[in-house]
């Protein structure tokens, strides 16, 4: 049956959003444009143009302003959909395009069927505001990683060798063994490294406080590998475990499902998709790896990923480590959403019985 017109909001607008302006779109029932117009991308600049009218349909794609634009729109009474560009337009490279015709390509796309632009939903303000905090320290470790690999390498090509040492040891080991004749050059570099790390340390501790807001952070944290970052930061992303229809949905969020490609009779093996968070997806990577990794204890998630590597073939190590993440999501929402406690060995047992 099809659905009719008094369904839906009587104007649809496509919202292009752009850094300084962005534009808009607005088509009515009959799916013809009834206006277009340039609106800056500021908070004044929405509310001038959409507060104070009747509930509209406004279609957006997610970038960088949309989740605060988002907010805004739903504030002030209308039906936002936030359409995945990836998903919206995969990797087709359209020939023409700009911002006008963008936002009467999203305005009719609202108004044909949702579906088609593959909506997502932006998480509160609460947790993205939680979620910078993890970024902003990742920030902060990338950058020590690049000054003490550049340590490192300035003393190699001198014909010397900074002894392996932990990070935060790093700059008292780097102190003792540099050349004299770098010492000068490197002075300010071992310095902002020790810097960097008392300011990682702070983030730590400002982290551990804000992993007690989430409870479900230490029933995560049970799962060996999974420490304080991987586990709020798991939280943080998913945020509502009942958005997911089954605890399997959670692999292909971060990206850790296969791509698909099939066609007639072809159906070739691809990489993974790569979608969703990065940061999320490189955390439970590396959770995996220290599953697969010599401090490992035994457990399902380790016999399982050992049993994908001994099957060899190219790439097997990297293959089972990246199965044993997705595994790992899916554990980990199923722990979240059934309050349940870590069993290393539930398979295990299982097949025992």
């Amino acid at each position: 049956m099809l659905e009719t017109a008094e369904l839906f909001p009587k104007i649809t607008i496509g919202f292009d959003l752009g850094d300084r302006k962005s534009h808009v779109c607005e088509i009515d029932a009959g799916a013809r444009v009834v206006q277009e117009a340039v609106v800056p991308t500021t908070r004044a600049g929405v509310e001038a143009y959409f507060g104070g009218r009747a509930r509209c349909r406004v279609v957006m794609e997610a970038g960088t302003h949309s989740p605060w634009i988002s907010r805004q729109m739903k504030a002030l009474g209308h039906e936002v959909v936030v359409a995945n560009p990836t998903e919206l337009y995969g990797g087709r490279k359209r020939k023409k395009r700009n911002d006008r015709t963008d936002a009467a390509f999203l305005a009719r796309q609202g108004r044909a069927d949702l579906e088609l632009l593959h909506p997502i939903v932006h998480r509160g303000t609460k947790a993205q505001e939680h979620l910078e905090h993890i970024r902003a320290r990742d920030q902060l470790v990338q950058v020590r990683s690049k000054l003490i690999n550049h340590c490192r390498g300035a003393v190699k090509s001198s014909g010397g060798r900074i002894t392996k040492c932990s990070v935060e040891s790093f700059v008292g080991r780097a102190r003792h063994e540099m050349p004299v004749e770098l010492r000068g050059a490197t002075g300010p570099l071992l310095e902002s490294i020790w810097e960097l790390t008392t300011r990682i340390r702070q983030m730590d501790g400002q982290l551990e406080q804000i992993a007690q807001e989430y409870p479900a952070v230490a029933r995560l944290r049970q799962v060996p590998g999974v420490g304080l970052l991987t586990a709020l930061a798991f939280v943080l992303l998913v945020e509502d475990p009942t958005r997911f229809g089954c605890s399997r949905a959670v692999g292909p969020y971060f990206g850790l499902a296969p791509a698909l490609d099939e066609s007639s009779d072809s159906s070739p093996q691809l990489g993974i998709t790569k979608a969703g968070d990065e940061l999320g997806r490189r955390l439970l990577v590396s959770a995996a790896q220290y599953i697969l990794g010599p401090f490992g204890p035994e457990s399902d998630l380790r016999r399982f990923g050992e049993a994908m590597a001994a099957r060899g073939g190219k790439n097997a190590k990297k293959r089972a480590v990246v199965a044993v993440a997705r595994k790992l999501a899916v554990l980990l929402h199923r722990l979240w959403s059934k309050e349940a406690d870590y069993e290393p060995d539930h398979v295990l047992k299982r097949r025992t019985r």
